[in-house]
């Protein structure tokens, strides 16, 4: 696991503070997608509960999946007390249950390539399904985008985090679909967009990229200084658009 996936911990606090929730129109389209009530979902890299939030608070019975043990305290602080919360890696993961949903919020990147799609399929119960989501969170304002990224350029050519299996950004179907859709484990692989947007205020905005791997690794009087840089460069208020790209995918019936 890179350093960048484990840098998340430092910031938990302000990850629950600062990161925007999920919406209940994922829900439902994860769900309709599902073509029946899910019942049970083991969450990958669940870091402080956001997504965990959404599916509990709905009926779904959540068992959390967290390495970083500041980030399980923070989610265990905030989710229904009937989630179960346990610290662990994907990649620790034993098939001891199945489940109706496995889904990563944000989160999937993170995990190691060799083995992912078999260990996923080997915790979904037959007919399961899979779900991942995530994406950037940026002014919506190119204007205010540009600032930032001069802002930040002394420091880093760029905040995202690439494709995985390189695939581009202007290809159609995105990473993971391109792995799903390559996958002996899963078929019926859909990609689907859902908007996520708000205005925050400039120092909210700069305590957001505080929970940003690629400023987390930067020395901290980098950070220091790049995150003053970017507040003289903002507004007093931000407009962000978050807009999830999601990818779903269903067990096939007879395993490869």
């Amino acid at each position: 696991m890179s350093s960048r996936a484990l840098s998340f911990g430092a910031k938990a606090e302000a990850y629950e503070r600062y990161r925007p929730g999920y919406p209940a129109e994922l829900f439902e389209l994860v769900t309709a997608y599902a073509g029946r009530p899910l019942r049970t979902a083991l969450e990958i890299g669940a870091g402080t509960g956001k997504a965990t939030r959404l599916f509990a608070g709905r009926g779904v019975t959540v068992t959390a999946t967290e390495p970083d043990a500041a980030m399980l305290a923070e989610l265990r602080r905030r989710v229904p007390a009937d989630v179960t919360a346990v610290r662990a890696a994907f990649e620790e993961l034993r098939p001891d249950a199945t489940y109706g949903l496995v889904y990563a919020a944000a989160a999937l990147h993170w995990t190691e390539p060799e083995g992912r799609w078999p260990r996923v399929a080997a915790l979904l119960e037959p007919g399961g399904v899979f779900a991942s989501f995530g994406g950037p969170v940026q002014p919506a304002d190119p204007a205010v985008a540009e600032a930032v990224r001069a802002a930040r350029a002394p420091f880093l050519e760029s905040d995202d985090v690439p494709s995985p299996d390189g695939t581009p950004p202007g290809r159609h179907l995105q990473w993971p679909g391109t792995e799903l859709q390559r996958s002996a484990w899963f078929t019926d692989v859909q990609q689907a967009f859902v908007e996520r947007h708000s205005t925050v205020t400039a120092r909210d905005y700069v305590g957001l990229l505080s929970t940003v791997s690629a400023y987390l690794v930067l020395p901290a009087r980098d950070q220091e200084e790049v995150f003053h840089r970017i507040l003289r460069a903002l507004p007093e208020t931000v407009e962000i658009t978050a807009d999830l790209t999601v990818h779903l995918a269903r067990l096939r019936r007879h395993e490869p």
